[in-house]
């Protein structure tokens, strides 16, 4: 930092919110501090395949902010770290951050080595728990900071990647470190959590393997993902002839997430296209209550909707159920037809809403305001802001949009304090 401590702004969460609005003040001139809970930076767009609106997959704008943070030396960063405590006002904060230990240092090189040696294996949030990974391991291949991370809950230390390792890069010993912070202002972007599916018992995710969420998709479509991007049924690993997409899973639902998280539609859309371009022939069928495809994307959704072999069927899915065979029987009322009907298809995918991480994880400090939906306002009188899917649900467009004015909010009360 370079003294003036007022003059900063800590920007909490890592994904494209964050980065775009750390970005934007650092390349002002203004010092700035990244705060992330994984130990990457990128996000949950660095586990799609592709994004809207150019259907491009996410290194193409990661890649560009991750080479802005490198060459910027206003912008510093902690991964593996959480805010625990914020105190102050608007133009004057102390921030407490706690640092979590990674047991891996910057002179890590990714040779493999430890991650061959390791006996240990974890579950691999990455990709949805559809892979494992060893205890030791690469977030994903095009991870920032590049080096590799020790899950602490799977490792037993056993020490056999500091044997193996020729840089010193481990440190098994390494402690828990406590930051403290003094900013000027607080951009809160931690974002969105898929709803947990599990909720929703009558659609059958946990219980049948072939029932997924749209965000495990994203990781089965993805080339870096657990199956190098080919579209297989978890219960086999055969391609499936027949998919069937679950509109508002748990969204739109008194007993769930009663709100629309707007970005459903168009991804399910988006991931039909991905199954058509692997499989022609598959047949595809979404169930939705009512399809939105705002603005620009009304065309896409025509795109799609003459594919061959996709159909669109109003109405919600009440019920799915597993045949010997792991056949699914996805049953609804067809509300255009005012009759009830059953489908069986090879795997269905639930579209799963946004929640916010705010439900679970406050923000630390006083006079916080949350809507009914546990989604974040700007605190009243300024210097906290809310950013992207911490404000409502948001496509990345609009997030990097929606940050960008937060960083606007954040220099104004730095400079005007």
């Amino acid at each position: 930092m370079n003294g003036k401590t007022t003059q900063s702004v800590l920007v909490v969460g890592g994904g494209m919110s964050g980065l775009t609005a750390a970005v934007e003040i650092g390349e002002v001139g203004y010092d700035v501090v990244i705060v992330e809970r994984r130990p990457y930076l990128g996000g949950r767009v660095a586990q799609l395949h592709q994004y809207f609106p150019k259907l491009c997959p996410p290194y193409c704008g990661l890649e560009i902010n991750f080479r802005r943070i490198k060459d910027n030396p206003h912008i510093k960063f902690f991964t593996s770290a959480e805010v625990e405590k914020i105190l102050g006002q608007a133009g004057n904060f102390d921030v407490t951050i706690k640092i979590k230990p990674r047991y891996v240092n910057n002179n890590c090189t990714i040779c493999g080595k430890c991650v061959e040696a390791c006996p240990e294996e974890r579950t691999d949030e990455f990709n949805y728990g559809l892979s494992k990974t060893k205890a030791i391991y690469l977030p994903h291949e095009m991870a920032f900071p590049a080096k590799y991370a020790i899950d602490e809950t799977a490792c037993n230390k056993c020490g056999k990647c500091v044997e193996v390792c020729p840089y010193n890069a481990i440190d098994l010993n390494e402690e828990v470190k406590t930051v403290d912070l003094k900013v000027g202002a607080i951009i809160w972007a931690t974002g969105w959590k898929p709803y947990d599916a599990t909720k929703m018992d009558k659609l059958g995710f946990g219980k049948y393997p072939n029932v997924i969420t749209n965000v495990m998709m994203e990781r089965l479509a993805a080339v870096n993902g657990p199956t190098k991007g080919k579209i297989l049924r978890p219960s086999d690993h055969k391609p499936p002839k027949s998919i069937a997409f679950v509109q508002c899973a748990g969204s739109r639902d008194e007993n769930h997430l009663p709100y629309c998280s707007a970005i459903c539609c168009l991804a399910s859309m988006k991931q039909a296209n991905y199954i058509k371009e692997q499989y022609p022939d598959a047949k595809i069928y979404i169930f939705y209550i009512d399809l939105r495809a705002f603005g620009r994307f009304e065309d896409f959704y025509n795109r799609i909707k003459e594919l061959e072999n996709v159909s669109f069927i109003k109405g919600k899915v009440a019920n799915i159920t597993e045949t010997k065979d792991k056949t699914l029987i996805v049953e609804a009322e067809e509300a255009l037809a005012a009759k009830k009907i059953k489908q069986e298809v090879e795997m269905v995918v639930l579209a799963t809403g946004m929640m916010p991480v705010t439900t679970e994880e406050k923000v630390p400090a006083e006079g916080v305001v949350y809507d009914e939906f546990n989604f974040l306002s700007d605190l009243e009188d300024g210097g906290i802001y809310a950013a992207g899917c911490s404000k409502r649900p948001m496509d990345v467009a609009s997030c990097v949009q929606d940050a960008t004015g937060a960083a606007i909010k954040a220099i104004q009360t730095i400079v005007r304090r």
